[in-house]
């Protein structure tokens, strides 16, 4: 494997926001790990934002690791922008 495909290996991270604190990292892989984790993201009618930069320095946390206060206000914003796209029910 070249350092170039070495470095567009797919890569995914699972946030978990419960309401209280910071939202927190529940899954993060490479390669068919990532792809295992979109996928059931998909499949539980979970959102999935294609953010490669945020994502390389989510990747950086380790598990159940709350993110770092530099990255609330992109994650709010994110939020914000996810809860926007849902319709509202009755």
């Amino acid at each position: 494997m070249s350092d170039n495909s070495q470095h567009e290996r797919r890569q995914a991270v699972a946030l978990a926001y419960q309401g209280d604190g910071a939202p927190h990292v529940v899954a993060k892989g490479y390669g068919d790990m990532a792809s295992r984790i979109i996928e059931a993201a998909k499949e539980n009618d979970i959102f999935v934002h294609d953010a490669p930069a945020l994502v390389n320095m989510l990747m950086q946390l380790d598990l159940d690791e709350k993110i770092p206060p530099e990255l609330y206000q992109v994650i709010a914003e994110l939020l914000v922008w996810v809860r926007d796209l849902v319709p509202e029910s009755d």
